[in-house]
């Protein structure tokens, strides 16, 4: 759920979570799952149709013959939800052990003023030649070391909320 509230911003606990229950118990149209849930109508269309954007909701629309008002049907996509909950994360496995290989094969130099952080290649490249370009001040060392610890409790973090995630999906 924290996924999805990332690009809602909206309260997932009053909002989202009763609306996706509702889906899931095979309640589908917008009016029974306010009637339901106690939400008004609109924001739960309002919800419906943020979960269609995010592609983990569909809805197929059918026109009542006897007043012809169109009925929409909706249906949460829970595979769509999982599959971009794993490639998410894998993604962002994937950029945070970049970024911890970049720091730990590479030493940096910074300007004391906060302008620039160069690692030593660049920093050395006469162009720089340990000069900031914004003032010209000399690079100094920088101590990447809080930084890879860091990186590393990210990793952690991330490893395992993602495996606690596959876990739950494998025990549904």
């Amino acid at each position: 759920m924290q996924y999805i509230s990332n690009d809602i911003n909206e309260t997932v606990d009053k909002t989202i979570i009763p609306i996706i229950k509702s889906l899931t118990e095979g309640i589908e149209t917008d009016e029974e799952i306010a009637e339901k849930t106690g939400i008004k109508l609109n924001i739960v269309r309002k919800m419906l149709y943020k979960l269609y954007d995010l592609r983990i909701a569909n809805y197929k629309r059918s026109k009542d013959p006897e007043t012809q008002w169109f009925t929409y049907s909706w249906k949460f996509e829970e595979n769509e939800l999982i599959s971009r909950i794993k490639k998410d994360s894998e993604t962002e496995l994937n950029e945070l052990n970049e970024a911890l290989n970049n720091e730990e094969q590479n030493m940096f130099f910074v300007c004391p003023y906060g302008h620039v952080r160069f690692d030593f290649d660049t920093a050395a490249d006469p162009y720089y030649e340990f000069l900031c370009p914004a003032c010209n001040e000399e690079l100094e060392y920088q101590d990447n070391t809080e930084i890879i610890e860091n990186l590393k409790k990210d990793i952690a973090i991330v490893e395992g909320n993602y495996n606690s995630f596959l876990e739950k999906i494998k025990n549904s």
